[in-house]
Formats: structure tokens, sequence, C-alpha cells
């Protein structure tokens, strides 16, 4: 690596493809499984450190950070980091509010697919011995009606998903506008 390059400090596993985006920028330092008292030291010379929620940047990790000119959370909150710490330092911290919203979304159906197909049950029989057809059969969501309570970045990705299994959408967002949730497909109160 160049002595010019910037030394990112990652405590917590990302995507690789997040990893990628760093090559030929930094010198990425995997601090994936660290305990918490080897930590002062590996992010002593550290220019920025990417967490997830597993590690917790306290003011005593902040300030063992002699470099430390950004905190990067990979996902939505950044509660596992002492802002005040950072601010006092002036150190800029970030987050991905929209990192996770096609895997929430993703998961939700996938939820919502497994109750109404009774997969959680037929499983539970398969594996007591049981093959229960008949009581495992579920329903199909093909113009079923689906409500969504909230139309914001995880909201919207249910209602595309929901729209693409020709289900009804309902949709209720206090602050989304009526024109908006007839863009998505849904119907509004």
């Amino acid at each position: 690596m160049r002595a010019d390059m910037p030394i990112v400090l990652v405590c917590d596993p990302i995507a690789e493809e997040g990893l990628a985006l760093l090559a030929g920028r930094a010198e990425v330092i995997d601090a994936c499984g660290l305990d918490r008292e080897a930590l002062p030291a590996a992010i002593a010379d550290a220019d920025a450190v990417i967490v997830r929620s597993a590690t917790t940047l306290d003011a005593e990790l902040i300030e063992a950070g002699r470099r430390l000119q950004v905190i990067a959370r990979a996902g939505v909150g950044v509660d596992n980091i002492d802002l005040d710490a950072a601010t006092r330092r002036g150190i800029a911290v970030v987050n991905t509010p929209t990192g996770n919203t096609i895997a929430a979304a993703e998961h939700a159906m996938a939820m919502l697919l497994a109750l109404a197909r009774r997969i959680p049950a037929a499983d539970a029989a398969l594996k007591a011995g049981h093959w229960a057809k008949k009581q495992s059969t579920g329903r199909q969501l093909y113009r079923k009606t689906l409500g969504i309570v909230g139309l914001g970045k995880i909201g919207r990705e249910m209602a595309k998903r929901a729209r693409a299994f020709e289900m009804t959408v309902l949709a209720h967002d206090p602050y989304v506008p009526d024109e908006r949730v007839r863009e998505l497909g849904a119907a509004g109160p």
C-alpha cells in the first residue's frame, strides 16, 4: 500500500462489494473478531472506522483513534456510536440509511410467503415425522389484500413486491400524499 493512503479499520463483517469500493483507495485492516481490549491499539492509527451493530464505539475507543476523521456505520442507526465523543473530536459520523432497505423488504416478503404457504407448520410436522400435506397447503398471495402502515423506504419496496404478486395494496401514511400512494399502485384510506 502507498504511504499516503488512508487506513480504514473494519470492525464488523461487511459485504465484499463494500470492501471492493475501498480497494486501491485505502489500506483496509480487518479488525473483525478483535475483542474490546484489542480495539484501542487497532484504532490508534486508523483514519476511518467502519462498524455495523456488533461493535460499540464508546468515548474511550474514539479517543484512542489519534488520526480518526470518519466513523461509518454500515446500517441505518448510529446508536452504537458515542456521538458526543465524536463531535468533541471533530470526527464525522455517517451511516447508510438505505443500505438494508431491499433486504428488509425481501425479508418481510419472505415471512409473508412463509406464513401464507404454512411453511413453518409444514417444517415442524415433517421434522416430527408427519407428512401433513392437507394441513400444509396454505394460500396463494394472488389477489389477496396487503395493508401497509407507513410508506417509508421499506413500505414502498413492499408495495412494489406485493404488486408483482398481483395483490391489492392498501396503504396509510399521513406524511405521504395520496398521489404518491396511487403512483405505488396502492389505495389510500
